[in-house]
């Protein structure tokens, strides 16, 4: 599990995954499973090598000269409390937030992990793997301006588990975004600023359902501090959201390095790619990003900015990559 830094796919560990509702959920979300309807279309493609996925997506990584050197599938995606030892200590605590501890409160971490000691905390999906479908189907929706008027919302609840993040507006768009949500993901920055900026088009307070799992992306001890105060049901302590760095970037290099992370929707994306057997990508960046809102839900249409905080150039070339690559689907119009 140690991390290194030559790849582009940083193992996944500083994720945490709970349950909507908290501990209730955390109970019920094991006992029933609801999937969508399940249709063979555009959207498929492939993680790992099952005869029951047309397009394998782990066959394509292995096949390519250069994704079979990055990916790990085998890595953990989700930080459990079964997972901590003093050797990981050690080892992450040479790495800053999210892929390690560096100067980070050994107490707060292991007081938030030691909540995470349940085998529905250990793997994304509610169930174990071998309850699930043959070919797991996901679909990645983020909030790209491609979307507005593109009609894909019955393609993306057509997928066995939607991952969205954000501001994830759904009313008045279903059509085009669909209604299905099995993962939220965010950091606590992102989040609440989603919440403020977006609160006028009706994102007024984060997805909730009994079968919903909220994907928190610790990139600061905050982060760790408001998921260890969320299970508990006590107030969220203050703190300085910081980013983080899951991308390699040359944005590392200049001026804005401390402002550089990668958008939530990468984050969100690559867990996909970690965890299904098949990954659609809808609402994200394309080469031809300048025709599109920023976001499917702008009222009038809004450029896309490319602040110093997110590499989006970086970003729009690993996702046509790997869509050309087979690895997974790229909505594009």
């Amino acid at each position: 599990m140690g991390l290194q830094r030559g790849r582009l796919f940083w193992p996944l560990l500083l994720l945490a995954a709970v349950c909507s509702g908290i501990l209730v959920a955390l109970y019920s979300s094991a006992v029933e499973l609801h999937l969508g309807p399940r249709t063979e279309g555009a959207g498929d493609a492939g993680t790992r090598a099952n005869l029951l996925c047309r397009h394998p997506l782990s066959l394509a990584v292995q096949r390519h000269p250069r994704f079979r050197n990055l990916f790990n599938l085998s890595t953990p995606v989700l930080l459990s409390g079964d997972l901590f030892t003093p050797q990981l200590w050690d080892s992450l605590s040479q790495h800053k937030a999210p892929y390690g501890w560096q100067g980070l409160s050994h107490q707060a971490i292991t007081s938030t992990l030691s909540l995470l000691n349940g085998s529905e905390s250990t793997r994304l999906f509610a169930v174990s793997r071998e309850l699930l479908p043959g070919c797991i189907r996901c679909a990645v929706v983020g909030n790209g301006g491609i979307l507005n008027g593109s009609r894909q919302g019955q393609n993306i609840d057509a997928h066995d588990y939607v991952f969205r993040l954000n501001g994830a507006v759904i009313k008045g768009f279903e059509n085009d975004v669909g209604t299905k949500i099995s993962f939220y993901g965010f950091t606590v920055n992102t989040m609440k600023n989603s919440l403020i900026s977006y609160s006028n088009v009706g994102f007024t307070s984060v997805p909730q359902g009994q079968y919903l799992r909220y994907i928190f992306i610790p990139s600061d001890i905050r982060d760790y501090l408001m998921l260890r105060s969320a299970i508990l049901g006590v107030p969220v302590p203050e703190g300085t959201d910081k980013g983080d760095r899951f991308l390699k970037s040359k944005l590392i290099n200049t001026k804005f390095g401390d402002l550089y992370m990668p958008s939530t929707g990468a984050l969100m994306l690559l867990t996909a790619l970690h965890t299904c057997d098949q990954v659609s990508a809808y609402g994200f960046i394309t080469s031809n990003y300048q025709k599109f809102s920023d976001h499917y839900f702008d009222r009038m249409k809004k450029p896309l900015i490319f602040y110093a905080n997110h590499d989006l150039s970086l970003e729009a070339t690993l996702w046509r990559d790997l869509h050309k690559a087979g690895i997974l689907w790229l909505y594009q119009r």
